[in-house]
């Protein structure tokens, strides 16, 4: 994966608009971008400041205990949710996932999407062209899009394995592998909302899809599903996704072309067989 970004700290006077105090901290995860202060976590607001006032409105109504919980989003003194392109939420214990707890992490997304199904369509979806937005849309054939060289041949592998594929799309959560926190006696916290608009199937195969390029030990095909016909189709739009992304997100310096071309091949081969010989398991 590319290399992450060095951390940006937010200044003091984010820290007093959101009543906070302490020395900042970075956390490891996600983008490498939140930090830690005190009692709240801290992290630059994503997309625009109406795109983070939605996601803090729709996380301070959810219900919490409910197989999931989510942070309860901190306001200033004025009622913003961002302040000077920050964001704040009460920081929350527990060990990031999936740490080979696969099916805990699906169960929790279950629980999530069951939660929002009912939540509108946001406006914004369409406005986004950070390259996962537009690596979901290649996915689900709604544009084109290029890769690097070195991504191309799973690329197109995975374009003439795409067939067209019905189910009913609603508000999810399109980043959950390692955005699950557990805790030993506690229920399972959900961070770092990324919202797409796409079936909840999906949503779980790119759990699965994430477990598969990047994780030890990686998870099997039929951890998620649920026996659905329609999850192989899912895999292939979920590993697209990834791929277009990661092409995106590369600078010219890039020099683990090889590396990264060889596990999406790998999983390609897992969906296509029904086993990931890359790891030499049995799905």
């Amino acid at each position: 994966m590319p290399e992450q970004p060095s951390v940006i700290l937010p200044p003091s006077s984010v820290l007093d608009a959101f009543g906070v105090r302490g020395t900042p901290e970075p956390l490891t995860g996600g983008q490498g971008r939140s930090v830690r202060v005190g009692g709240a976590v801290l992290k630059p607001a994503e997309g625009t400041e109406g795109e983070s006032e939605w996601a803090a409105s729709l996380l301070e109504g959810l219900p919490r205990g409910d197989g999931f919980r989510v942070p309860r989003p901190l306001r200033s003194a004025a009622g913003a949710g961002v302040v000077d392109g920050w964001t704040a939420a009460e920081f929350m214990e527990g060990r990031s996932g999936p740490g080979g707890r696969w099916p805990d992490v699906v169960a929790v997304g279950r629980a999530f999407h069951a939660a929002v199904r009912d939540r509108p369509r946001p406006d914004f979806l369409d406005r986004r062209t950070h390259p996962w937005a537009v690596a979901d849309r290649v996915a689900w054939g709604e544009q084109e899009g290029d890769v690097v060289a070195e991504l191309a041949e799973p690329f197109e592998r995975l374009l003439s394995l795409r067939r067209p594929v019905e189910a009913v799309a609603q508000l999810v959560h399109g980043d959950l592998a390692g955005n699950v926190l557990f805790a030993p006696g506690r229920v399972p916290v959900v961070i770092d909302f990324s919202p797409y608009w796409r079936p909840p199937l999906y949503a779980e195969a790119v759990i699965i899809a994430d477990g598969l390029l990047w994780y030890e030990p990686g998870p099997g095909h039929l951890v998620g599903g649920g026996g659905d016909p329609r999850w192989r189709q899912m895999l292939i739009r979920a590993l697209i996704f990834r791929l277009v992304a990661l092409s995106g997100l590369v600078d010219p310096s890039w020099r683990a072309g090889e590396k990264e071309a060889a596990r999406f091949l790998a999983a390609t081969e897992a969906v296509e067989r029904g086993t990931y010989e890359g790891r030499a398991r049995r799905l």
